[in-house]
């Protein structure tokens, strides 16, 4: 590799890891204006993988790169703040299955609508296909695919 590929590597680097931070503070933000000022953005986090179902908080643990007793920390913070269930795994007696409430619900649409609202400035900058070509190649460089389905 030459030396101007290493640049514009370290270039799109730098570019991504900003837009990722402007990104999660923007929606971070506009998530407390919304009434959800007891949140973190690694609730938001957890809340994306817990939204799809199925997951125990070793699932969550996983997904956030943090032990089993972080994550546990996270879930029983998120059950005392009215955000988060458990309820028996229908297979596994020593695990618990966690489920969003309609609070926890409540949050995740209004990040969700923080996160349209957050993009709309680079939908504009670049326009309504470009912006869609943009999405589409970021996909093809994630082949775990997004957290959730888009609702």
């Amino acid at each position: 590799m030459d030396s101007s590929s290493d640049a514009t590597s370290l270039s799109f680097s730098a570019l991504v890891l900003a837009l990722a931070g402007e990104l999660v503070e923007g929606i971070h933000q506009r998530v407390v204006d919304a009434g959800f000022d007891d949140l973190r953005p690694t609730h938001g986090f957890a809340f994306a993988r817990i939204s799809h179902g199925g997951a125990t908080t070793a699932d969550l643990a996983a997904h956030l790169g943090v032990t089993k007793q972080a994550a546990a920390q996270l879930v029983e913070e998120l059950v005392k703040k009215g955000y988060v269930e458990r309820h028996p795994h229908p297979t596994d007696a020593r695990a618990r299955l966690l489920q969003l409430t309609e609070r926890g619900w409540a949050c995740t649409r209004a990040a969700d609508a923080a996160a349209v609202a957050a993009v709309a400035p680079w939908r504009e900058t670049l326009g309504a296909e470009r912006f869609a070509d943009l999405t589409r190649d970021l996909a093809a460089l994630n082949p775990k695919g997004p957290i959730r389905p888009a609702w």
